[in-house]
């Protein structure tokens, strides 16, 4: 194995779905911005998700319902001639 090939800042970090509240530590070379949290006593740097697997429709099987017909009205309503 080569040396100097894997990355320095290798570590254990909290990723967490901001959508539902829920969490999952993993190892990753992710930039943290110094958020902390604290997990059976130890501290770990935090990284905030919007969606992750815990909350994307594709692994829940939960499709959102998008009103795009009320998008169109609005559209055209906005761009028609006047």
């Amino acid at each position: 194995m080569k040396k100097n090939k894997h990355p320095k800042n290798y570590r254990i970090v909290v990723f967490k779905d901001t959508s539902n509240d829920k969490f999952l530590l993993c190892r990753s070379t992710v930039d943290t911005k110094n958020n902390v949290i604290e997990i059976n006593n130890k501290k770990y740097p935090l990284y905030k998700m919007e969606i992750s697997s815990f909350s994307h429709p594709f692994f829940t099987g939960k499709m959102k319902y998008v009103d795009t017909e009320g998008r169109i009205e609005k559209f055209k309503k906005k761009y028609q001639k006047k």
